[in-house]
């Protein structure tokens, strides 16, 4: 019986050892889409049309595109309602959906709009292996010093790795929103709630323009 625990522990460790590879593997996919969507973005805002209005159409529809890309907005959806998502019907589950990711983009549209030359540096990955997950793990460097760091948390979805909750000095933007939205939902019905998602995605968009 004493050669159990060693062999155990044996075998556990080349467990370990083997799966280091792929865990790897999984981090490098999981940062490198996010930095490709991060720089896309970053070269749009930096184009000299962008401060223009009036040429700021096709760019800010690239910025689009890149952030509906990477931002699974229906995992954030049904992961800021939390367990009272199950009562939403169909219909409900997609306009809160489409409510909550225009919120989410015009409000992201607004910070980066204000872009002047901050540095993304990635720092590290943490990885979950089952069922797999990565937090990427970026710092804001502003350029009064002021130094911000922001986690993005990816899980693979349709063949990429999407983004589903994102820290920002360790506060997490989902559960943030989740607890804003089980109080609203103590005394207010889905509809009642989609509605206050959509005025106040309609007050963020307007504040950008």
């Amino acid at each position: 019986m004493r050669y159990i625990a060693p062999v155990l522990s044996c075998a556990v460790l080349l467990v370990a050892l083997l799966s280091m590879p792929a865990l790897a593997n999984t981090a490098q996919e999981a940062r490198r889409a996010l930095q490709t969507a991060v720089t896309r973005v970053l070269d749009n805002i930096r184009n000299p049309d962008w401060v223009n209005p009036a040429t700021r159409g096709p760019l800010r529809r690239n910025v689009e595109d890149e952030v509906y890309h990477i931002f699974d907005f229906g995992e954030f959806s049904s992961r800021t309602v939390g367990p009272r998502w199950k009562s939403f019907n169909a219909d409900e589950k997609k306009r809160f959906s489409d409510a909550f990711a225009n919120l989410l983009f015009n409000t992201y549209l607004n910070k980066i709009t204000g872009y002047n030359g901050e540095n993304v540096e990635y720092t590290g990955e943490r990885v979950q292996e089952n069922p797999p997950r990565v937090e990427v793990r970026t710092i804001i460097s502003m350029k009064d010093g002021k130094k911000t760091p922001v986690y993005y948390r990816m899980m693979p979805k349709d063949g990429g790795w999407r983004v589903y909750d994102v820290v920002i000095e360790n506060m997490s933007l989902v559960k943030n929103y989740l607890t804003q939205f089980h109080d609203i939902l103590r005394t207010a019905t889905p509809g009642q709630l989609i509605a206050r998602v959509q005025q106040r995605a309609r007050e963020v968009a307007a504040e950008g323009k």
